[in-house]
């Protein structure tokens, strides 16, 4: 009865780019400590990636490399429900309902689809433009009182919730409206090669991937940007050290050193000494989630059973809430 009792969360990340620093110290490194608290749900959005082309062996690859990496950063299978959306089929149903009430000019005033409309341009699809639909269905199929989110994903939680809303003062009590959850810790991680942009997968140079070596890490910190003052001394101070005090604070995250401590440390040092000793740090904290990833990916059966029970779980609580929409809508019962 203890776990009916725990409030519901979930998230899941686009398998479109392989996960890096920024998704490991920002977010995926507090997941596994929620288990205790709550009723935990992640999925591999596999659908939601598709709205740009796609290599398919590349999403088969990267979809299970992220599931064993989730694992190796800690998420334990026997404690969180680990699956992938799209074999989960209410998330499709459940987001063409949910399409039917979506207003068009909610859609069309997410940032998100304006942006990706601009960066792929040959290829403005429907489905790009209907996927906040599909995410609401994500979430509300699950019944969650929390969705962790940063800034930028915000405006689809409350698209989600007015949806929601919209439904319920129709239907009555459908949907449990969730609330969006701003974890109190947490680095927000910046690019090595812009620290006024978030480190992104889309600009490899500048982002450190879980999985890559030890070699190619240390040669991004090298050649991290600092700052062009001519004092080169390590101090935080994000207004006008940007460069140096986004690697304090991937310094700070990876060794739990406070910044007064890491300053303290390098005093007298400069650049030169502290670049390589954040770059062996990070290779440290890494080393241990890339040797474990590799191992559970050359354990098939193993992953294979993971996302099979998760599945299987995640079916079973979609459907129910699937049933009560369809019965709600008007469709006969299968």
């Amino acid at each position: 009865m203890e776990e009916t009792k725990k409030k519901v969360m979930l998230s899941g990340i686009q398998p479109s780019g392989d996960l890096h620093l920024g998704n490991y110290l920002g977010a995926i490194k507090n997941w596994g400590a929620r288990a205790d608290e709550f009723d935990c749900y992640y999925f591999m959005a596999d659908m939601h990636t598709i709205t740009v082309r796609q290599v398919p062996a590349d999403l088969r690859r990267r979809t299970l490399t992220q599931l064993a990496q989730y694992i190796a950063c800690g998420l334990d299978p026997e404690k969180n429900t680990l699956f992938i959306q799209s074999h989960v089929p209410a998330h499709a149903e459940l987001g063409w309902v949910l399409n039917c009430y979506t207003m068009f000019g909610e859609l069309s005033r997410m940032t998100q689809f304006k942006d990706k409309s601009a960066k792929h341009a040959d290829n403005i699809n429907g489905g790009l433009f209907t996927y906040p639909a599909l995410m609401a269905a994500d979430i509300l199929l699950y019944q969650p009182d929390y969705v962790p989110v940063g800034n930028d994903q915000k405006q689809h939680v409350e698209l989600t919730r007015n949806v929601a809303q919209r439904f319920n003062n129709i239907y009555g009590d459908v949907f449990k409206i969730p609330e969006p959850y701003i974890p109190k810790t947490g680095a927000r991680i910046m690019s090595l090669n812009d620290p006024t942009s978030k480190m992104s997968k889309s600009i490899p140079e500048g982002c450190v991937f879980l999985m890559e070596k030890p070699e190619d890490i240390q040669r991004k910190f090298k050649r991290a940007i600092t700052d062009s003052d001519t004092e080169h001394c390590v101090r935080f101070d994000p207004e006008n050290k940007p460069g140096v005090s986004n690697l304090m604070n991937i310094y700070s995250a990876v060794t739990g050193k406070t910044m007064a401590e890491i300053e303290s440390e390098f005093d007298g040092k400069g650049y030169g000494v502290f670049k390589p000793a954040v770059g062996e740090a990070v290779i440290e904290c890494l080393r241990p989630i890339r040797e474990e990833t590799e191992r559970i990916l050359k354990d098939k059966a193993y992953l294979e059973s993971i996302y099979k029970a998760g599945d299987e779980k995640a079916a079973y609580v979609a459907g129910k809430t699937l049933r009560k929409v369809y019965k709600k809508v008007g469709f006969v019962a299968r």
